[in-house]
């Protein structure tokens, strides 16, 4: 019987396990390399979660003693090469950086390019693994046209899933390397929506890195060890679309709220609805 009628003959809880379960398996495994561009990359620790690998190092005192942190733009430099457009590229790099100015100003003073800060912080994009378009517009399909008669999430085709990998660090005043960290994670069948674009999971995943560095500069630990926090109403507010709690978050624009939920939720192309940086990056 296929897999499919088999969820329609069973309770909506009993079938949401078996997706997940399933889900577990249907995801994209993304190498965790080194790239060249942070300072040092001695003394990192294996850590990470289900889906996610990491190798990272926080220094907990000096990490929590600073106030105001600076974002570098992010970089990209994959491995490789890039066949990317640079357009999306740019998408996947700002998100990361507006993320992560919205994450940090739970506790730091996010300031401007021209000012100094007790952590500087900058992430390059080190690999990116492509979304197939027609696989992901497949699963949008099959998505919108399940979802009102099965009441459980409908996992994607697990073929054509994208990926994405970073490398980040927080630099001291003094010019010495505060905390890193190495980040991977691939797409899976059930928790990234399809888009129909080629960095479509890259730009689902950008937040994702971000929002796991920053929690780790907030809170000066591992931040995958340890219960998830409630997000803070200042990272609702930027979620939604609205103005980031400091000036310097402006520059790297605002996140595309229910525009862009909805614009997900249809598997469209992430440059449809998020307008970017606002500022030559």
């Amino acid at each position: 019987m296929p897999f499919r009628s088999k969820l329609y003959e069973m309770p909506p809880r009993a079938a949401l396990c078996v997706v997940l379960v399933s889900s577990v398996s249907g995801c994209t495994s993304i190498p965790l390399g080194e790239g060249a561009s942070l300072g040092s990359y001695a003394g990192m620790t294996t850590s990470g979660g289900t889906l996610t690998k990491a190798k990272l190092r926080v220094e907990a005192a000096p990490v929590l003693a600073a106030r105001t942190a600076r974002i570098v733009p992010t970089s990209v430099q994959l491995r490789g090469g890039s066949t990317f457009d640079s357009k999306d590229l740019a998408l996947v790099s700002n998100t990361i950086d507006r993320t992560l100015c919205t994450g940090l100003s739970d506790r730091f003073e996010i300031v401007g390019p021209n000012q100094s800060a007790d952590l500087v912080v900058h992430a390059t994009v080190t690999n990116i693994i492509a979304t197939n378009q027609t696989a992901a517009a497949g699963s949008t399909v099959a998505s919108i046209g399940a979802t009102v008669a099965l009441p459980v999430p409908i996992p994607r085709l697990p073929i054509g899933l994208g990926g994405l990998a970073v490398e980040a660090e927080a630099v001291g005043s003094d010019g010495s390397q505060k905390a890193a960290m190495l980040w991977s994670r691939g797409a899976n069948m059930i928790t990234t929506r399809a888009r129909v674009s080629e960095v479509g999971d890259a730009y689902s995943l950008s937040s994702a890195f971000a929002s796991d560095f920053s929690r780790m500069l907030v809170k000066g630990r591992d931040p995958f060890k340890g219960m998830p926090s409630m997000p803070s109403m200042q990272r609702i507010n930027a979620s939604l679309g609205g103005k980031p709690k400091y000036d310097a978050c402006t520059a790297f624009g605002r996140a595309p709220g229910v525009t862009g939920a909805v614009a997900g939720r249809l598997g469209l192309p992430p440059r449809w609805t998020d307008k970017g940086a606002t500022a030559p990056q």
